[in-house]
């Protein structure tokens, strides 16, 4: 049966996990998660009375649908997790076990896009992981990572250094781990997702990269291989020297530009770019609340003033490493 390592976890899977290279250790690891694929489990799903409304997202889709709502079992054991198009998780409380259900014409490849997004951050949080909403790079032997909320330019950033020759450590999820020093990064997996508009940026043409999801009509974003992009993909936990927040992009001739950024404002920047915050719980927020006042006292944040202009994405990559030799 395939396994996969992905964000320091060992995956382990009767199916094939789109995105994910399968592992051939000497010696078969205890898996941290069993996933189980169009496979309901044996508890009943939402609508009986031991289930209690968890989170409901603020945003819908086109039919007026929530994109996410989330319920807990009375009983604490259990989260649900359905998606407006009707894709379906199921967890457990300790983030070992994961159910994965979908409807027609949606396909095992859209519905990993969320396992490797969303749905396995939430696993990391239940396991006691703090992760923020970013995209690393490794520069020298440390990681340096990019915070911000989605269309930000994280990813387009992060396959800006990849272009340059140095490796991405992660896109989209990035989890802490404490050391005795500081703190490191794990990483994720060995692709990078990006819209249309990033690869026309980056390599000329929207086609130049193929679509995530090839089957899906209307969703037009696509990949960068990292294994194929000068074997850019760092598979192991590095150090994190450096965090920069990424404000709004502007067209103004001072930018783009670095400030340094006071700790105050980190923290509230911090908070709001962890990942899956409104899934957490209270004990869960407060263990969050001190992961990340400790990750601002150790590492001196900064924040990135982009410029709208695409072209200026290779001054800001130099301005980055400039910022990072001083």
């Amino acid at each position: 049966m395939p396994q996969y390592l992905v964000y320091g976890l060992n995956l382990k899977s009767k199916l094939a996990v789109p995105g994910l290279k399968a592992r051939v250790p000497s010696k078969q690891p205890i898996p941290d998660v069993c996933l189980f694929w169009q496979q309901p489990p044996s508890f009943s799903p939402p609508g009986e009375s031991d289930w209690q409304n968890w989170y409901v997202s603020p945003n819908c889709n086109a039919d007026g649908e929530p994109n996410l709502k989330a319920w807990r079992r009375a009983d604490g054991e259990y989260f649900w997790l359905r998606y407006s198009d009707r894709t379906e998780f199921a967890i457990d409380r300790l983030g070992r076990h994961v159910w994965a259900l979908w409807q027609e014409p949606l396909t095992l490849e859209d519905t990993a896009t969320y396992l490797l997004g969303p749905v396995l951050g939430f696993v990391l949080r239940l396991r006691g992981t703090t992760c923020l909403h970013a995209s690393a790079a490794v520069v020298g032997e440390r990681a340096i990572a990019f915070l911000g909320p989605p269309g930000a330019g994280k990813s387009t950033l992060a396959a800006a250094f990849a272009q340059r020759g140095y490796k991405v450590l992660t896109d989209d999820v990035a989890a802490l781990d404490a050391t005795e020093t500081g703190f490191g990064l794990r990483p994720g997996y060995s692709y990078i997702r990006l819209w249309s508009d990033s690869a026309i940026a980056l390599f000329g043409r929207a086609d130049a990269l193929p679509r995530l999801v090839p089957t899906h009509p209307t969703w037009d974003k696509r990949y960068l291989d990292l294994n194929h992009q000068r074997d850019s993909f760092q598979a192991a936990s590095v150090p994190l020297a450096r965090i920069y927040f990424l404000a709004r992009r502007e067209n103004s001739p001072q930018r783009p530009q670095i400030e340094k950024i006071a700790p105050q404002a980190a923290m509230m920047a911090a908070i709001a770019n962890t990942y899956t915050p409104y899934l957490l719980d209270k004990p869960m927020r407060a263990a969050e609340f001190k992961v990340l006042s400790e990750l601002i006292r150790a590492i001196s944040p900064h924040q990135i003033l982009p410029h709208a202009d695409p072209t200026q994405l290779n001054r800001l990559v130099d301005r980055i490493l400039q910022d990072i030799e001083t």
